[in-house]
């Protein structure tokens, strides 16, 4: 579960409110280069996992009432194995078109994307390896996913005052995905739909703190995978809550969010199961401005994960992260920010526990007009 992902009900109020308050047609637009590595202790099938990322993301304000958001990125990961053994892939991934549309503006936004292939549908069996330790949420890649056949999405949000200075959002969305051949020479899949529900609260609590709550239920339907079998992922749901407050010259901002996956119900003898899992994270972030155009952003988050079928489920692993963004105000339009991170840990395999380190380096572009 990326970060990206959860607080999306009120990123979409809060950039149609800005485009209402502007009334005019703007451009918001990133890029860079992100490099993430993880070096692991012996016992694993492989001893490093690296990915690199070039992400692009545009927004395009169209008057008060529309807005047009693209995404995606040029991302290259390679696993090593300790006998000397390399899988990689290199290439876009899919690409993401989101319309936001203030029907009723201030209540009631419509989000339509489009989800275009142009990512790897359909790869090797043998890079099987790669694409499994990048998707894991423990260790939070920033491409965890590399392609599919494509989807559209609808959804809807909603806000409302509560009391004097509260809101109230709520939202849901459906998700068909198109059918394609994951690994190459093998069947096809009919992804099953999804619905997503979500609601948030967020306000001033005194003292200069503010606070932002969410729930998301997510379910899906079974996967088809050809051959009378399907995949089945049990039902989701997150709980999300960040408090900023004033701190000195900056600000403090302190959050966690806890996603449960439950086991699907009624699967049948020929199933694949996805076992049942929860992630939890927990973090703070300090932002000191050092002066009218640099400001530096000292991170720490730590993560855990459980998964497993049993009853009781088992210790995947924890994981640590710290280190600090540099925001630096290049001009008017354009804001340049350095990540400089570092994550260690430990992973769990069946009972035996091995240590994992790796850097995260990043150079981002902020422009907009």
């Amino acid at each position: 579960m990326s970060g990206r992902a959860l607080p999306l009900l009120f990123c979409a109020l809060a950039s149609t409110a800005a485009a209402q308050a502007s009334g005019a047609f703007g451009t918001v637009a990133r890029t860079g280069v992100v490099f993430e590595s993880y070096r692991f202790g012996s016992g694993l099938a492989f001893d490093r996992v690296s990915e690199m990322t070039i992400p692009v993301a545009i927004t395009q304000r169209f008057g008060s009432r529309v807005v047009v958001d693209l995404g995606t990125a040029y991302a290259s990961a390679s696993v090593h194995g300790p006998s000397g053994t390399t899988i990689d892939h290199s290439g876009m991934i899919d690409t993401d078109i989101r319309a936001t549309i203030a029907v009723v503006p201030g209540r009631l936004l419509l989000t339509l994307v489009g989800t275009l292939p142009t990512g790897a549908a359909e790869v090797p069996d043998t890079t099987i390896p790669l694409f499994g330790a990048t998707a894991t949420d423990l260790l939070g890649f920033t491409t965890p996913g590399f392609g599919s056949g494509g989807g559209l999405s609808a959804g809807f949000a909603s806000a409302f005052k509560l009391g004097q200075n509260w809101a109230v959002g709520t939202g849901a969305s459906y998700r068909h995905g198109a059918s394609y051949t994951p690994v190459a020479g093998g069947g096809e899949l009919a992804p099953g739909g999804e619905v997503r529900a979500r609601i948030g609260v967020e306000g001033p609590v005194g003292g200069g703190k503010y606070l932002r709550g969410a729930f998301i239920y997510t379910t899906s339907g079974a996967n088809d995978i050809g051959g009378g079998k399907r995949s089945l992922t049990g039902n989701r749901a997150l709980v999300y809550g960040a408090m900023s407050m004033p701190l000195g010259r900056g600000s403090l901002s302190l959050y966690g969010w806890n996603m449960r996956r439950f086991s699907p119900s009624n699967p049948d003898t020929n199933d694949v199961i996805t076992p049942r899992g929860n992630v939890l994270a927990l973090g703070a972030r300090l932002e000191r401005p050092l002066s009218p155009k640099v400001t530096l952003v000292p991170l720490l988050e730590f993560r855990h994960e459980l998964t497993g079928p049993a009853e009781k489920m088992v210790l995947l692993g924890y994981l640590v992260r710290t280190g600090t963004d540099v925001r630096y105000r290049l001009s008017r339009q354009a804001t340049a920010v350095v990540q400089a991170q570092v994550a260690f840990g430990t992973l769990n395999d069946d009972g035996a526990r091995m240590s994992l380190f790796g850097p995260r380096l990043g150079l981002l572009i902020d422009w907009s007009r």
